[in-house]
């Protein structure tokens, strides 16, 4: 297991690929406080109008705020649109 800790980050920087894709890290683009968008995520665990929360490989990613509206939901992609307040990862 050590070995796979230090290669994946030489054949990220030397092969020009994504981190995110190499070691499996969720992607979140927000724009301003109403839209975020999340890619590579495990499943949805809570959602409400006020609290997102997704699995992901290295704990949990929790968005915090006001009338949320899932706008899309694919395998490993998530659309919300409200208002964002917090955006939280907790270590699994």
């Amino acid at each position: 297991m050590k070995w796979h800790k230090r290669f994946t980050p030489w054949l990220t920087k030397h092969l020009a690929l994504p981190s995110d894709v190499i070691l499996e890290l969720p992607r979140i683009t927000m724009i301003g406080q109403i839209h975020v968008y999340i890619e590579n995520h495990q499943g949805l665990v809570v959602y409400s109008e006020t609290e997102l929360k997704l699995k992901t490989n290295k704990g949990y990613i929790q968005i915090l705020g006001s009338s949320f509206v899932l706008k899309m939901m694919l395998p490993e992609e998530i659309l919300v649109e409200g208002t964002i307040d917090e955006v939280k990862f907790i270590p699994a």
